[in-house]
């Protein structure tokens, strides 16, 4: 029999499965997690308890008034398929209103699948950018790991140990984007972990730079080619990407272009769509003039 530490590999869950399907879900993120009101909560909520805007169908009651109402954080939330998962196969329709005795097994699961969910999800976006071998048989046996540990029961999926599946599949993942990277020649610029809040980018060359964790917070990057560009994990949390091209970046998510700025000249993977909340009309990009300085000298290097 399958166990947590070796499940049956299983092939690898289609792109569908991977995106939220909110109507099959029972409000998982608006039952689980907890958040503190801020800039992108207007309430408080408690870990495992329904958010006043939960209606008694699942459904948010202000969905379409997000950020109007002051909860812009619940708009950059995916849970990359994990929330439909966990309610139509891990608790087989049953949901934590209907069967109390759920909400302690569903609080405990829902956390543990999202992070497979999202593991998969990078996993099966570097199978697509087919990074030839031996990476395209890694990936694949990585993924079909992790697809097994979502078939898991709400007790095995309990003892799962998220970090150690982590440090098995990011150096995969890193080593498919250092050669996705090099496809142009060399790889571009290391900016992994870089510090470039507030930072004008609108000079620098980032194709096919590493971005992996970099903190782009209201940094600006209007009209910048991203085309190979690693955004794995990069906090694009009001980053201006009016006129930039991100349409062959590698590894971003949509979460990271709900929480960034853009207009209709940014132009994205269809994969993804345009944020609702985007300018709809193009904005006249104001070049800087040449200083000779770098990418992040405001800061000092931008690498580490």
């Amino acid at each position: 029999m399958p166990t947590d530490r070796n499940p049956t590999p299983t092939a690898l869950p289609r792109a569908a499965d991977l995106r939220a399907d909110c109507a099959r879900c029972f409000g998982l993120c608006c039952y689980v997690p907890a958040f503190a009101a801020s800039a992108d909560f207007a309430v408080d909520k408690p870990a495992g308890t329904p958010c006043p805007n939960l209606g008694d169908d699942f459904r948010c009651g202000i969905h379409d008034r997000l950020r109007d109402r002051g909860f812009p954080g619940c708009t950059v939330f995916d849970c990359f398929g994990a929330g439909q998962q966990l309610a139509q196969v891990t608790f087989g329709g049953r949901d934590w209103r209907a069967h109390p005795e759920l909400a302690e097994p569903v609080r405990a699961a829902f956390p543990v699948l999202r992070a497979l969910h999202e593991l998969l999800w990078y996993v099966t976006a570097a199978v697509a950018l087919r990074p030839g071998d031996p990476l395209d048989g890694e990936l694949r046996q990585v993924g079909e790991r992790l697809t097994a540990h979502t078939r898991l029961g709400p007790d095995e999926l309990r003892a799962v140990k998220v970090d150690a599946l982590r440090g098995e599949v990011n150096p995969v993942l890193t080593r498919t984007s250092a050669r996705v990277r090099s496809r142009g020649g060399r790889p571009g610029r290391d900016h992994r972990g870089a510090d470039l809040v507030g930072a004008d980018l609108r000079r620098a060359d980032l194709r096919a730079a590493n971005l992996r964790g970099a903190y782009l917070i209201g940094a600006d990057l209007r009209g910048v080619d991203l085309h190979l560009a690693d955004l794995t994990g990069a906090d694009l949390r009001g980053t201006d990407l009016r006129g930039a091209d991100l349409t062959g970046s590698i590894f971003l998510t949509r979460a990271q272009l709900d929480a960034a700025r853009g207009d209709a000249g940014t132009q994205v993977p269809v994969s993804l769509g345009r944020p609702a909340h985007w300018s709809p009309v193009p904005v006249t990009i104001a070049r800087r003039p040449a200083d000779g300085r770098r990418a992040g000298s405001r800061r000092g290097p931008a690498s580490r």
